[in-house]
């Protein structure tokens, strides 16, 4: 088989890998922002929830709560297709540690920079999205990123929950090629392209953010 014909055998695997690395950043993205500025609250009730949330899937395997959600949740009423299954899971899993990296960030933010907010007569809320939340955004953006790639590695996983994604076909059309060196390598090749695509965008994002603080601070 043509190497051509391989990245064709492929497609519809890739489909999937990247409906799960959009679906599950998506996911992850609200949940870190939730559950890490909800550690932070002032209500016992609302930093308890958050952290159970957090240390529960940080705490467990993302295979096993993969294989919790898709074979035990059925038995307790709860169906849901492998699809989202797998978006869920995985943003639920990155978005535990995504949550720390939003509250180590707000809470790096230097005391100064909240005393002086105070002295502006600054509300809360205006305090934590005008003052603090654009300082912090720049630091969550580096382990933000390095997140967003490890997430995008565990869609292999999904495959043992009968979904045919990239490593799913990778493996199909190994067992009936033989080719073992070329398909593992192509495999390897694209999951590196995807990295280096979400690193490239982090890494926009990243200056653009530093450019409208840098000239917010001018002005």
């Amino acid at each position: 088989m043509s190497l051509f014909a391989l990245v064709q055998s492929m497609l519809d695997g890739l489909a999937v890998t990247l409906f799960l690395t959009a679906g599950g950043s998506l996911v992850a993205i609200v949940l870190a922002w939730l559950a890490g500025l909800a550690r932070l609250s002032t209500l016992r009730a609302v930093r308890v929830a958050a952290a159970v949330y957090v240390e529960v899937f940080r705490g467990t395997s993302a295979l096993v709560q993969l294989y919790w959600f898709f074979y035990a949740l059925p038995l307790l009423g709860v169906h849901l297709s492998p699809l989202v299954t797998g978006v869920a899971v995985l943003g639920l899993n990155t978005g535990a540690y995504g949550a720390e990296v939003v509250r180590g960030a707000v809470v790096s933010i230097g005391r100064d920079q909240r005393e002086a907010a105070v002295a502006l007569n600054m509300t809360g809320l205006q305090q934590l999205w005008l003052v603090i939340m654009p300082q912090a955004l720049l630091r969550m953006l580096p382990p933000a990123g390095n997140l967003l790639i490890e997430l995008m590695k565990a869609t292999a996983l999904v495959s043992l929950i009968t979904l045919s994604d990239l490593t799913f076909r990778g493996m199909i059309l190994r067992a009936q090629t033989l080719d073992t060196v070329r398909v593992f390598g192509l495999l390897l090749l694209i999951y590196f392209g995807i990295g280096q695509a979400l690193m490239w965008g982090v890494r926009a994002l990243e200056r653009r953010v530093a450019g409208r603080w840098h000239m917010g601070r001018a002005s």
